[in-house]
């Protein structure tokens, strides 16, 4: 069975590469934590053994995550042409209140709504992948679908 790759973006690959990094730096403190606790006696009942063990464990195993995202990750830079595709950003128009909103189309680990980052696998993403300036998209979601038109797309 072939492996499934991520799509991101250069810099959702660089943020995962920076959250790992700081990862490693507090790392080393983790484990101390751990061996003062495990110095204190008996295990069992020992609550502060129990956390700095558990605290441990968590970011041992969000590193693990972050490596696989970027072993498994497919880092796509945007085409230079006219169509929406992963990394550019779009200004759409929603069509039932003509409301402007910009947002750059990401890979799905990246999305964030506060940051106006969609993933391209989202809804709204799926629905305006591949479309030029001026197209009218019908977006189909979970609460009915709408419709949006393209009015800028950028690649910065």
């Amino acid at each position: 069975m072939e492996p499934f790759f991520n799509k991101m973006t250069p810099a959702g690959y660089q943020a995962i590469e920076q959250e790992i990094k700081d990862l490693k730096k507090i790392r080393p403190s983790k484990i101390k934590n751990l061996a003062a606790a495990a110095a204190l006696g008996d295990r069992s009942e020992n609550a502060e053994y129990t956390t700095a063990k558990q605290e441990l464990g968590r970011l041992n195993s969000r590193l693990r995550y972050l490596q696989k995202q970027l072993h498994y990750s497919d880092v796509v830079k945007p085409a230079d042409n006219d169509k929406l595709d992963i990394g550019k950003f779009v200004t759409i128009e929603f069509m039932d209140d003509h409301e402007q909103l910009t947002y750059q189309l990401v890979g799905k680990q990246e999305a964030n709504l506060d940051q106006q980052k969609i993933s391209f696998t989202s809804p709204i993403g799926k629905a305006l992948d591949d479309h030029q300036v001026n197209d009218i998209v019908t977006v189909t979601s979970p609460d009915g679908s709408y419709q949006v038109k393209i009015i800028k797309i950028d690649r910065s």
